[in-house]
């Protein structure tokens, strides 16, 4: 079976049939992180690659106008060759001539046919984020306030659709919507962390309405 699986992975891409970020990618290798958007023309499909409550990549299926664009935090502001002002973002682009309202943690909404800025969510308190690193990975929720810590790290923390608060590191926050609305459509479960009880509960529960 293993093998099977492999010879499709193979065939798929040396087909051309696989793109990321709307491009042919035909190395079975080929690594994808965070946003990015996997198209197979052939067969009408389009996935984004999230991390799911436990903090594990997770392939969403997604809606073909979805697929049109992508989201990526801004890591970088800085000048190039000639006072050019360019824009460093988490999977590695750089744009040039950003809007100026742009900063640092805020995340751009990118058009990957044109390659061109759409818009952009601000790094600020009231806004949708997604947790991409540390213990919290994969949760999904408001951002409440910020401590800051000089010599250290800055620290943010979260509230979920249910009520539950955490904090993680500044880095491990990306915005995906202005206010409660996300700009992306979300995974099975929204991003809500259970404990071991309820995901127990949970579990019996389906088990009884199989019976």
């Amino acid at each position: 079976k293993q093998w099977y699986q492999r010879r499709v992975a193979i065939t798929a891409g040396m087909s051309r049939a696989i793109k990321v970020d709307g491009k042919v990618r035909t190395d079975m290798c080929f690594p994808t992180g965070f946003m990015d958007v996997i198209t197979i023309d052939k067969t009408g499909e389009y996935f984004r690659m999230l991390f799911d409550v436990k903090g594990r990549f997770l392939i969403h299926r997604i809606k073909k106008d979805e697929a049109s664009y992508k989201l990526c935090g801004v890591k970088s502001l800085s000048t190039a060759a000639k006072g050019i002002p360019v824009l460093v973002t988490h999977d590695g682009r750089t744009i040039r001539y950003p809007d100026p309202l742009i900063k640092v943690h805020d995340t751009i909404k990118l058009d990957i046919e044109s390659g061109k800025i759409l818009d952009h969510i601000k790094f600020e308190p009231g806004n949708l984020a997604y947790i991409t690193g540390g213990q919290n990975c994969g949760r999904i929720g408001i951002i409440t306030h910020k401590e800051k810590h000089p010599g250290s790290f800055d620290i943010v923390h979260v509230k979920d659709s249910v009520g539950h608060t955490f904090a993680t590191r500044l880095s491990n926050v990306f915005p995906i919507g202005k206010g409660k609305p996300a700009w992306i459509s979300l995974p099975r479960g929204k991003g809500i962390r259970l404990s071991i009880a309820e995901e127990r509960d949970r579990k019996l529960a389906a088990k009884a309405k199989e019976m």
